[in-house]
């Protein structure tokens, strides 16, 4: 039977073709995320190792606390002469590493938005691990290196200034050497060298150091040397051999970077499961096109397993053969993921692309077993029919007290799948487990009405195909009916297009929803007045930025915030810590539930003023105690005196003051400014002057009026909204390539009919419209129950969040769009089914059987 089942496949070359595409291009998305992936993090292993490939021991702070912005402790330089008198070490040295700014001469940036950029310190010896492969090492304090890549990427040349900002103001280096670092691609990351007091004073590390560098004598191994050391130094430095802090340095990356493996599978899995239906539609198609030839199967002899084999081993084949070319399709996928990213502004390292085996195993798996369910039930439903029956082609309708079960158990799973959808949002338990309830109850929702959807396939048919019938007549009615005729199947057809469509519907609403919220929330907890910001939006900005925004005429106060990452002592829950100064309240609008604005001008520097969830979370209440571990290794204890509406985000968890922030945190840069203009100045002029003075000072930093505020904002939602839309459009794909076939495949056993159509008088252009309108209202059936769970999802997602401030805004235009664009995508699907129905010969089409 698998000779027999292979013959099949290679007589019917195209239909297999057409069903291996949905494998394909499922797999090769899967396997091009893994791909990406690993390469990623293979070029992270490659720079971490060829930075400290002449290191044989690395001290640093200890970071029991990680913060959003990737700065880390430092550690006091008198550590430096310690380490020099340990027995075994040949060299040791202090170095900066430190998140920090670059611009070239006429103050444009240097590296993409959203990329780091290190101020970075030369090292002696064989500790310095960057190659100069133009210029020289920096020698002065007005001399600077960068890396090649960078320096290519800007078209800068030897000799040029550029502009290096740290946590002061900008200042001018001469561009003296070129650098590389391995052969690994940095990405958008650049680092630029300057000597150590230089780099100290740019970061205001003067005495610190982020890190100790230590090359081993001859003959003493770094694990002994690591001991040695390690003995003399105090409590809260980490001493690490070279190999460990590479080790640990790539862990980490994979552990931070984990999130954009499994994001990108996600999609990759809704491609597959979309590719799923297109798989059985064909086969249910295929399967009942071939009731005569099982049937002589069946008189000659042939058992329904063997029969059940048969259509098993073709779907194994074509699984198989569709795994095998994704998995070469993947390398080609790896690479349009990372240049969509790149697009994106999320340039990330990358080195000769890396296919591990478990990527093979994984894809193979996919494409097999995908196939085989997606098969088992149309050949399941070939073993049914008698040997007799089959002879004559006859097919059996589904019974009623069949479609009454399918109908009782869609339901039941319906239910299922919204309760564990709402048991994630509003349950307990970790982050993960409530996203893998919401993410299993989508997945059963869609199973659900797409196993009900054929109930609802004849009434959703009628009002797609209404204007269809009003503008074309009989032509727009033949469509109408053709879809309502096997419910089942266009349903199957439209639930792949209803997939994509639900989650674009869901992204669409809910970053509507989104924006609407974050203008509401400016418009009424700002007071008016200037914003000073990052202009990547959420790094920190110089602490001398607030100070120079005060001798600007027409300003008549400037509050400040600053944050840090912290974990609740006892729980580990985090906590986003945030010190305003005490005139925060001249430029929000506080909600308070317990205290006032005079808890926040008195607050001491043993209290705190919580957010109402983080003190519902963690069971506080104004004269409670608790305490936080901080980045530090410190623990300070508060006392809770106030508790305010948690919607306004920008004051995070924790209020405290900044002297705590700077002692206990380590942390002296704002976040973010807000500047009041004096009464009667004019706001337009004040921010030209704030633009001209402070921009060029600072140029990391930049002035918004509370418009340009939102527009910000709307524009960080804009482009994760439109990076969601690209990596959906593949599921979009694969959909409208189902309607296409599914078309193609009921045109061949529509033969005798299409040709009875043209012998009574329809002209071929009547029979391509009949076909387009046919997958027009197949793609507006998939169009609308799509937009319907969409919404419904969003709006189930929206309900905890309102608590935060959230509302949901429902986008009507967008939304009948959408719909435009389905249907047209159905005339797009229809174009070579309708020139291929239009093109049979009526002769022949009339003796078809």
């Amino acid at each position: 039977m698998t000779s027999l089942a292979l013959k099949s496949l290679w007589a019917r070359k195209v239909r297999a073709m057409t069903t291996a595409f949905a494998v394909v291009i499922g797999v090769a998305f899967i396997a091009g995320s893994y791909i990406l992936s690993d390469t990623i993090f293979a070029a992270f292993d490659e720079i971490f190792s060829e930075s400290l490939s002449g290191t044989s021991v690395v001290i640093t702070a200890k970071n029991p606390v990680e913060q959003d912005n990737g700065e880390v402790p430092t550690i006091s330089a008198s550590l430096l002469q310690q380490v020099q008198k340990t027995p075994g070490v040949k060299l040791a040295a202090g170095a900066i590493f430190t998140p920090g700014g670059f611009f070239d001469s006429k103050g444009e940036k240097i590296g993409s938005k959203f990329a780091p950029k290190f101020i970075s310190s030369t090292l002696p010896g064989k500790l310095e691990a960057l190659k100069y492969i133009e210029g020289h090492r920096p020698r002065g304090p007005t001399e600077a290196s960068i890396d090649k890549a960078a320096a290519e990427a800007s078209h800068l040349e030897l000799g040029e200034d550029i502009e290096l900002i740290g946590q002061g103001s900008a200042k001018k280096f001469q561009l003296v050497g070129f650098t590389q670092l391995g052969s690994a691609s940095f990405g958008g990351t650049s680092i630029a060298q300057v000597t150590l007091p230089v780099a100290q004073a740019l970061t205001h590390k003067v005495g610190r150091f982020d890190q100790i560098s230590v090359a081993a004598v001859d003959g003493v191994s770094p694990a002994l040397l690591k001991r040695r050391i390690a003995a003399e130094m105090p409590s809260g430095v980490r001493v690490e051999t070279g190999t460990e802090s590479a080790d640990r340095a790539s862990e980490e990356i994979r552990d931070n970077l984990s999130f954009l493996q499994t994001f990108l599978l996600v999609f990759g899995f809704i491609a597959v499961f979309v590719g799923s239906f297109l798989i059985f539609n064909t086969f249910s198609i295929t399967v009942a096109q071939r009731v005569t030839e099982f049937g002589m199967l069946r008189t000659l002899g042939a058992s329904r397993r063997q029969i059940l084999s048969t259509v098993l081993s073709e779907a194994v084949a074509i699984g198989l053969f569709g795994a095998l070319v994704g998995i070469a399709g993947g390398f080609l996928i790896a690479l349009l993921l990372n240049a969509l990213l790149e697009a994106f502004g999320v340039d990330l390292p990358t080195t000769s692309l890396v296919m591990e085996s478990r990527t093979i195993v994984v894809s193979l798996l996919v494409g097999v077993v995908v196939t085989f369910v997606s098969s088992l039930i149309p050949a399941l439903r070939s073993t049914r029919v008698p040997p007799i029956a089959a002879l004559n082609a006859f097919v059996p309708t589904p019974s009623r007290r069949r479609r009454l079960i399918y109908a009782g158990f869609s339901i039941l799973l319906g239910v299922a799948g919204l309760a564990m959808a709402v048991a994630g949002l509003v349950g307990g338990g970790g982050a993960g487990t409530r996203a893998g309830l919401i993410g299993a109850g989508a997945l059963v929702s869609v199973i659900a009405v797409s196993l009900f959807s054929p109930r609802l396939v004849p009434p959703l048919a009628t009002v797609a195909g209404w204007p269809l019938e009003r503008l074309r007549r009989l032509t727009g009615r033949l469509a109408r009916e053709n879809a309502q005729r096997n419910p089942s199947r266009t349903a199957v057809t439209a639930a792949a297009l209803m997939i994509g469509l639900a989650l674009v519907t869901f992204v669409t609403v809910f970053a509507a929803g989104l924006k609407s919220s974050v203008a509401t929330v400016v418009d009424e907890n700002f007071a008016g007045g200037l914003v000073i910001q990052n202009s990547d939006g959420f790094s920190p900005i110089p602490n001398g930025t607030a100070t120079a925004a005060r001798k600007v005429p027409g300003v008549e106060s400037v509050a400040t915030i600053r944050s840090a990452q912290a974990k609740v002592v006892g729980s580990g829950a985090g906590a986003r810590v945030t010190a305003p100064t005490p005139n925060i309240g001249e430029s929000l609008n506080i909600e308070w539930k317990q205290g006032g604005p005079e808890a926040l001008r008195g607050l001491g520097d043993g209290q705190a003023i919580l957010s109402d969830s983080f003190a519902s979370s963690n069971g506080l209440e104004a004269g409670d105690s608790f305490r936080l571990l901080t980045q530090t290794s410190k623990r300070p204890s508060f006392e809770v005196t106030g508790v305010f509406d948690s919607k306004l985000n920008v004051l995070g968890s924790v209020l405290i003051t900044q002297p705590v922030l700077a002692r206990d945190f380590s942390q002296t840069q704002d976040t973010i400014d807000f500047v009041t203009t004096e009464s009667g100045a004019d706001a337009a002029t004040v921010q030209a002057i704030l633009t001209k003075g402070v921009e060029v000072a600072f140029p990391t930093a930049e002035v918004l009026n509370q418009e340009e505020l939102k527009e910000s904002r709307e524009e960080q939602v804009n482009t994760l909204v439109n990076l969601f839309y690209a990596l959906l459009a593949l599921a979009i794909v694969i959909s409208l390539f189902g309607i296409a076939n599914t078309l193609a495949l009921s045109i061949h056993e529509r033969t005798r009919e299409l040709g009875m159509l043209r012998a009574i008088g329809m002209s071929r252009r009547q029979v391509r419209t009949m076909i387009r309108y046919e997958a027009v209202i197949t793609a507006l059936i998939g169009a609308i129950l799509g937009m319907i769970l969409g919404v419904v999802f969003a709006a189930l997602i929206a309900q905890p969040l309102k608590d935060e401030g959230f509302t949901l805004s429902y986008p009507i235009v967008s939304l009948v769009a959408l719909l435009v664009l389905a249907g047209l995508a159905g005339v797009l699907a229809a174009i070579l089914p309708a020139r291929r129905a239009s093109r049979l010969d009526v002769l022949e089409s009339l003796q078809y059987e």
